[in-house]
């Protein structure tokens, strides 16, 4: 296995590749074929809501909750393995497992369907729970793999290159969709649902297929003689407790820390909810023309997301990276007023523009300034277990609160408007972020 030096650029490339293999879940099941796919089998069942575990409760509120509680579980169980991977240090090998955990779930959303509501719901959770759990240890690599000067581009890079690679897949998908009779679906009603779920079998392969590259690549991780005991199942956690405790130390990242908190919990809400809202809100004047709508509008998503990450990345080279992350944090604000509003597709895609823009900016930023402002430590995957922690934590308030008042409202618009309150106070917390000439 080869043993690239920090900074060169292959093994910058092979970092950035995991962002190509794993972003296919991020817009095909997260974003786009899946969210039509499941709403699409309440309208055919003739039902908005569904029985389980002895209620009934509305189909967009019940997927709001089931997210909630995978990032729940994720953030319980990242500072406990990233303690372990740090103490042995075989964090790849941790990386590894999410990936194969979300891209066989992936495969399993094939048999997705109301009457196995239960074990369908499963499918979803640890697909959920695969991708971002291998985040955690994917983000950790960005200080081991970049230098601190390479750490704003690289970030930038990554996620450049998963919306290129999903895109990609997505018009694959697409087309097996649009037109299942040429992809050997048929041309009977319900092909174009029988495609749908194959693309979830194609995210899987994908996924494991183009993390190889990266999996050869990326080291190991830190080199340690000790050996895994019942004693270090709590290492994590003890590990958590002392970079929280380190924050006090360190007034720039506890400020930032809390920053992101906040407006991380509206940023991955408005991401996960995005095409429910969409489905539900917009009147597109049929179905045909609402999936072709929402498709069109994730792409223009991913593709602005790009220009996005770029501007982004070349802005805070020139301002700095909070003066930046606030103007973004007011961009966000003024999309959740307009969104408040939109009734009709081309609004939808204008909206869907400005929230691409800002999307992937936002997200490569956000990762590399907390990176730049990490102390010196060989123990990076506990830092990044905690900007992890803190994120999963906020999305699990975020999709709760969302959910909670569009179950007790029936309408999204009234969960959409409520985040502008978390976006405006990321605003604030950002200006108390203490700056120099770089940040």
């Amino acid at each position: 296995m080869p043993n690239l030096l920090k900074g060169s650029k292959k093994l910058l490339n092979a970092w950035a590749f995991y962002d190509w293999a794993n972003s296919v879940y991020s817009l095909v099941i997260a974003s786009a074929i899946f969210p039509i796919y499941y709403q699409a089998l309440f309208k055919v069942a003739d039902i908005t809501t569904i029985s389980i575990f002895g209620g009934a409760i509305r189909s967009t509120p019940l997927i709001s909750y089931t997210t909630a509680a995978a990032f729940l579980l994720v953030a319980f169980i990242s500072p406990l393995l990233s303690g372990i991977a740090d103490y042995v240090g075989n964090k790849k090998n941790f990386m590894k497992f999410f990936c194969y955990l979300g891209a066989l779930s992936c495969m399993g959303l094939y048999f997705f369907s109301l009457e196995n509501i239960h074990i369908s719901l499963l499918f979803y959770f640890f697909g959920l729970v695969g991708f971002w759990g291998s985040l955690v240890f994917y983000n950790s690599y960005l200080p081991d793999v970049a230098f601190p000067e390479q750490q704003d581009r690289v970030s930038a890079r990554g996620y450049s290159m998963g919306y290129i690679g999903s895109v990609i897949l997505l018009l694959f998908n697409l087309g097996m969709v649009m037109f299942p009779k040429y992809f050997g679906f048929g041309e009977e009603e319900g092909a174009s649902m029988q495609a749908m779920r194959w693309s979830f079998v194609t995210v899987g392969i994908w996924w494991i297929l183009f993390s190889q590259y990266s999996f050869y690549f990326l080291p190991k991780g830190n080199k340690s003689e000790k050996k895994v005991t019942a004693k270090i199942l709590l290492n994590g956690f003890r590990e958590l407790k002392s970079v929280y405790s380190s924050l006090s130390e360190n007034i720039q990242l506890k400020r930032f820390l809390a920053a992101f908190f906040v407006y991380s919990m509206a940023v991955q809400t408005v991401m996960l909810v995005a095409t429910y809202f969409g489905e539900q809100e917009i009147d597109w004047g049929g179905d045909d023309a609402k999936l072709l709508g929402l498709i069109v509008s994730i792409l223009i998503i991913q593709l602005v997301a790009v220009i996005g990450a770029v501007l982004t990345s070349r802005a805070s080279e020139k301002f700095g990276n909070i003066p930046v992350l606030i103007v973004i944090n007011i961009i966000w604000v003024g999309i959740c007023i307009v969104a408040f509003f939109i009734e009709i597709p081309i609004q939808f895609y204008i909206t869907a523009g400005f929230v691409g823009l800002v999307m992937g900016g936002i997200q490569s930023l956000s990762r590399s300034t907390y990176s730049k402002f990490l102390p010196e430590t060989k123990d990076t995957t506990s830092y990044f277990s905690f900007y992890d922690v803190a994120e999963k934590i906020g999305i699990v308030i975020g999709m709760l609160i969302y959910g909670f008042i569009d179950q007790i409202t029936g309408s999204m618009r009234n969960s959409i408007l409520f985040l502008i309150i978390f976006f405006i106070t990321g605003v604030f917390l950002l200006l108390r972020v203490p700056r120099n000439k770089n940040h």
